[in-house]
């Protein structure tokens, strides 16, 4: 399988892949869904595990990796692909009248690919203020225009943690008041003007916390993950596994919270009772991973 190295030319590596795949252990002719295909990396190693038998559905709401993903066809795999959120995972299954899997990974981190795709995810470059995986969705720079100085500071708190989130959302609220915000370049230029100049000692760059905070709120992040984790007993077979990346604390608190949920109610064990930390070899390799943290289940047998 090559789908690594492409991904490696295109700039984008997949995340803790001996783990993934470890936590997964697929078996030939089992049915695998990657909720979130992206650049085909973790899809590409599953498809050599299944070797030549068995089925996937590959899963994603970009436009362009949902393309990679039609185009996906390792030898002797049946493979459906869907143009569909993977909170959408469960309806998916029975538009397509496919039955309950043997295991389903999530990769909740965001792809390098994206940033490349020119919607306003990255604060390193001047694009339309976008920030969202799709033209059916409400653009950020949309919903700015429409929110009070109070809603601004809590997504900007509540989904990272940023102290200066009332300072920033001020400025934020009366630049919008004279011009709308149309794009990373403005956004960036008014987060740093809002800021002491040595913010976090020059650790990060002033805006990553507040582009965090818009990406997950413009996208609706956590609903999704809430829905598709309550879906997960109609998702798996009896003793189908469902193994979990996050990047952030906020993600895996939601993870951990609802496994545990889904214990107490009989539904699932819970096969990793601490996160499974990236290792210091793929952090140095990747630095880009180095937040990574898998979680995992097994439907009650």
């Amino acid at each position: 399988m090559t789908h690594d190295n492409t991904e490696k030319q295109q700039g984008h590596i997949s995340v803790m892949p001996k783990e993934v795949m470890e936590y997964l252990s697929v078996q030939p002719g089992e049915f695998i869904i990657d909720g979130t295909f992206g650049g085909g990396g973790h899809s590409g190693m599953i498809a050599e595990a299944l070797q030549g038998d068995g089925m996937m559905l590959l899963v994603d709401r970009d436009e362009t990796a949902y393309k990679r993903a039609q185009a996906f066809k390792p030898k002797g795999i049946k493979t459906h692909a869907a143009f569909a959120n993977y909170s959408e995972i469960r309806e998916t299954l029975e538009s397509k009248k496919l039955p309950k899997a043997d295991g389903i990974l999530l990769d909740l981190g965001f792809s390098s690919l994206q940033l490349e795709e020119g919607r306003g995810f990255s604060f390193q470059k001047d694009e339309p203020l976008l920030m969202t995986y799709s033209d059916n969705e409400e653009p950020l720079k949309n919903l700015l225009r429409q929110m009070s100085k109070q809603e601004i500071a809590d997504v900007i708190y509540n989904y990272s943690g940023e102290r200066y989130s009332r300072k920033i959302a001020e400025a934020i609220w009366k630049a919008e008041r004279k011009k709308k915000i149309e794009t990373t370049g403005e956004l960036v230029e008014i987060i740093k003007s809002t800021l002491p100049q040595k913010y976090e000692g020059g650790r990060i760059n002033p805006a990553t916390r507040t582009f965090l905070a818009f990406r997950i709120f413009a996208n609706k992040e956590i609903e999704h993950l809430r829905k598709v984790l309550d879906d997960l007993p109609e998702i798996l077979a009896p003793g189908g596994r469902a193994v979990i990346i996050t990047f952030q604390s906020l993600e895996d608190r939601e993870v951990k919270e609802k496994f545990k949920a889904l214990n107490k109610a009989g539904e699932i064990e819970i096969l990793t009772k601490k996160p499974i930390p990236v290792s210091y070899e793929e952090q140095k390799q990747n630095p880009r991973a180095r937040s990574a943290k898998i979680r995992v289940a097994q439907r009650a047998k």
